[in-house]
């Protein structure tokens, strides 16, 4: 079975989309859509736009959700997936994809998202770090004993745990990581706590716009970050969309759910290829790519 995986931020770069934009008359409308939903040249950014500009929150998520799901319409015929997941913000492009929800509902929803996070990141000095080299449980531990608000955030493979809360109890439990043997622990170049406790206001503010918005059953079953397991109910869907926000991202125990139920092969679908690296090491005997088009 062929599993189709949509990435999430950090996956950004300068030039992202615009061979899509160039081939595809499908993909342009909806870049040009995109533009005129946000009120501001998105596209342009992507196309053209320095580092630093694609990493201002409200920029990032909606141009990698765009990227994604631009390509997911390229591969017209194509794309025929029997099951799909999203990396935090790549579920968004993930339902997308999978028709759960319309292009514009989704962008305006990733948005919203990105705009709200960036509000809580603003309320709390907080950060995130990835702990290499530790048994999850272990890092989980340390988190536990460590004062202050400090959480396993990110399941991203064995060996690899993104922590995340507020910075000097990042910094403690990075410290308690390396002395527990850990090869790495670093803090990562990020505005705040996401997937955190911190990220409850935003998380208020997301479950107010997608009550509002309407889901319907995708055409085949989502792993979500939350649940892990195959879902197909739209009400689920959305509670498990909202729960995200402060919820860990669990992608190792997604991918072994996907593994046990048939997936062979997994197509990352949008921009660089972090999520066939962690398929990789999560299962190696799956076959991993990135998703292309002529």
């Amino acid at each position: 079975m062929k599993a189709y995986v949509f990435p999430g931020q950090g996956a950004q770069f300068s030039g992202m989309g615009a061979d899509l934009y160039q081939k595809s008359a499908a993909v342009k409308a909806l870049f040009d859509r995109a533009d005129e939903i946000l009120g501001f040249p998105l596209s342009q950014t992507m196309f053209s736009g320095s580092d630093e500009e694609l990493r201002q929150t409200k920029v990032t998520q909606p141009a990698v959700f765009l990227h994604s799901v631009a390509l997911a319409k390229a591969l017209g015929e194509g794309f025929q997936p029997e099951m799909v997941a999203g990396h935090s913000l790549g579920e968004f492009s993930a339902l997308v994809a999978a028709g759960a929800m319309n292009f514009e509902d989704g962008l305006r929803l990733v948005s919203k998202r990105a705009m709200a996070m960036q509000k809580a990141c603003e309320a709390v000095p907080s950060t995130m770090a990835a702990v290499l080299g530790l048994p999850d449980e272990k890092v989980e531990e340390i988190c536990q004993a460590t004062p202050g608000v400090v959480v396993a955030a990110n399941y991203n493979c064995p060996g690899q745990l993104v922590i995340s809360g507020e910075i000097p109890a990042v910094e403690a439990a990075c410290e308690a990581a390396k002395a527990a043997g850990a090869r790495r622990a670093l803090r990562l170049p990020v505005g705040g706590a996401f997937h955190s406790p911190l990220m409850e206001p935003a998380r208020e503010e997301l479950a107010r716009a997608i009550a509002e918005t309407d889901f319907h059953a995708p055409v085949c079953p989502v792993y979500q970050n939350v649940s892990t397991h195959a879902e197909t109910d739209p009400e689920t869907i959305k509670k498990n969309l909202i729960a995200q926000l402060t919820a860990p991202v669990k992608w190792t125990q997604s991918v072994r759910h996907m593994v046990a139920d048939g997936a062979t092969v997994f197509v990352e679908v949008g921009p660089g290829k972090v999520l066939q690296g962690l398929v990789k090491k999560i299962e190696p005997s799956a076959e991993a790519y990135s998703a292309t088009i002529e």
